[in-house]
């Protein structure tokens, strides 16, 4: 089995070279073992900067969320390991509910994302910025996916 680490950077390049269907199910499986791996199995969980040398692999609406945040809150320009950074959880549920879009799933499999949404945006705290909006962002994309397609 891959480390989740390994599976949100496989699962970022088949999204960004349009396969879809490959991005969703590393970035599913990875939302999985993030939720349910037993304690004892515990792999600790990485941040993946939204600044810098990665922003060239991200989708347009984080890297629009990272300026949007580098501008509002200058401190972010000067911290930006801990500003403009998100989880794993978040990149992979990120990835997860774009292709999902894209694929066109039906509500019913966008509303069990929407579940796990609603747990991560519970477990980050507050003031991890990127990780709020991110979750936000997807979990509005949903809503109005659903609302269009009922």
């Amino acid at each position: 089995m891959l480390i989740p680490l390994a599976i949100d950077f496989e699962a970022l390049y088949a999204y960004k070279r349009g396969d879809y269907q490959q991005s969703l199910q590393l970035s599913t499986e990875n939302v999985y073992t993030l939720f349910y791996v037993p304690i004892t199995f515990f792999i600790p969980v990485s941040d993946i900067p939204t600044f810098a040398e990665f922003i060239q692999l991200l989708d347009d609406d984080i890297v629009s969320l990272t300026a949007l945040t580098v501008i509002v809150d200058p401190k972010c320009r000067t911290d930006s390991s801990y500003y403009v950074c998100i989880t794993q959880v978040t990149l992979s549920l990120y990835l997860m509910t774009q292709c999902q879009l894209k694929l066109r799933h039906s509500a019913t499999s966008l509303a069990q994302t929407l579940d796990y949404i609603e747990v991560a945006q519970r477990e980050h705290p507050v003031d991890r910025i990127m990780d709020q909006l991110t979750l936000k962002l997807v979990e509005r994309k949903v809503m109005a996916y659903i609302s269009t397609s009922v």
